[in-house]
């Protein structure tokens, strides 16, 4: 029953909130690509931290507000393949995230803004070996900087840095945080 009274307050005030947005927001779509590092820790009788490191693909879209403010809801992937330091199995983890992300723009110049801003969301983590597999579904929270150039009226890329801490923790193995380095191109409509 909550889940109907938390999606039915959802929707009505993304109804409500229409209007504002129709004067004076910029509607977006766009894809990253980046490289992307976790923190990994797997212990049996002591810790081994590792670092897992590979290329994150990235889709979102969103709105811009007042030429100020930024909500984006994002997709990324993630997939690393690594030696489990305990056990030395070939083990490999992937992940999804599913992220809401608030940015405030900063103008600096003509078509150059700065930003800083929050995330928020869900992160699937998965890891496999040949004789097993742990996965869950975890919050994520965290921060993120960078500088939006606009090309255009319609075009615009982006450099952002990421930082989000996790929740993963199954098995032997827990994930202590994502670092995110991603260049983005959106189209603006």
């Amino acid at each position: 029953m909550k889940k109907y009274a938390v999606a039915s307050t959802l929707i009505i005030a993304s109804l409500s909130a229409a209007p504002a947005f129709a004067n004076s927001s910029q509607w977006f779509v766009g894809g990253g690509i980046g490289y992307q590092n976790d923190r990994v820790e797997q212990t049996i009788l002591n810790e081994h931290k590792k670092t897992n490191e590979d290329v994150s693909y990235q889709l979102r879209g969103g709105v811009i507000i007042d030429d100020h403010h930024r909500i984006t809801g994002s997709y990324s992937y993630f997939e690393d393949k690594f030696e489990h330091a305990l056990l030395g199995l070939d083990t490999k983890q992937k992940q999804q995230m599913f992220l809401a992300s608030y940015d405030y723009l900063l103008p600096v110049h003509q078509n150059i803004n700065l930003f800083a801003g929050v995330s928020a969301g869900m992160a699937y983590n998965k890891f496999e070996t040949d004789f097993a597999a742990n996965s869950s579904t975890d919050f994520v929270w965290g921060g993120q900087v960078g500088a939006q150039y606009n090309i255009g009226n319609n075009w615009s890329t982006d450099l952002t840095y990421r930082y989000l801490d996790q929740n993963y923790n199954e098995g032997m193995t827990k994930v202590d945080y994502t670092q995110q380095v991603v260049w983005s191109v959106d189209y603006k409509f």
